[in-house]
């Protein structure tokens, strides 16, 4: 129980002297088409400003009553971002495997130059919305890297 005791005041005394670190985040999303015949559009985006959320989140106060109208959508977006041209999934006979290929060489020289700024790939969340049958003919693969860095 005494050594339970001494390492206890250890940690302890380790977690104050050895604050956790704080990290910054940065959100970088390729969206890649599955239409076909090269009608879509398939990009890298990456916000180059910054914005503040709370200006646009509400409460609701009787989980009813909300004043979301006070928060403009138009007012959310952001003017400067960088938008690196990505090849779509088909061509006119099916999936088009260089495609895919070149889009890998795009998104990963993308994500080394974030790397060299510094940056950590801290997770990846993708998602897909394809096509829903004859007569649809839409579709996009959805990946979002998301990186983190230890702020100063």
């Amino acid at each position: 129980m005494k050594k339970f005791t001494i390492t206890m005041i250890f940690m302890f005394i380790a977690l104050m002297v050895f604050p956790q670190k704080k990290y910054e985040y940065k959100v970088i999303t390729s969206v890649e088409s599955i239409v076909p015949m090269g009608l879509g559009r398939s990009r890298i985006i990456e916000t180059k400003e910054e914005t503040n959320a709370a200006n646009f989140t509400t409460q609701r106060t009787n989980g009813k009553k909300s004043h979301q109208k006070e928060a403009k959508r138009s007012e959310a977006k952001v003017n400067n971002f960088a938008e690196t041209k990505l090849l779509n999934f088909y061509s006119g006979v099916g999936i088009n495997f260089q495609n895919i290929a070149s889009n890998d060489a795009l998104i990963t020289d993308v994500i080394n130059k974030v790397i060299n700024e510094g940056w950590e790939l801290a997770f990846v969340a993708s998602g897909v919305e394809s096509d829903a049958g004859k007569g649809d003919g839409k579709g996009l693969f959805i990946t979002r890297y998301i990186f983190k860095r230890a702020v100063k």
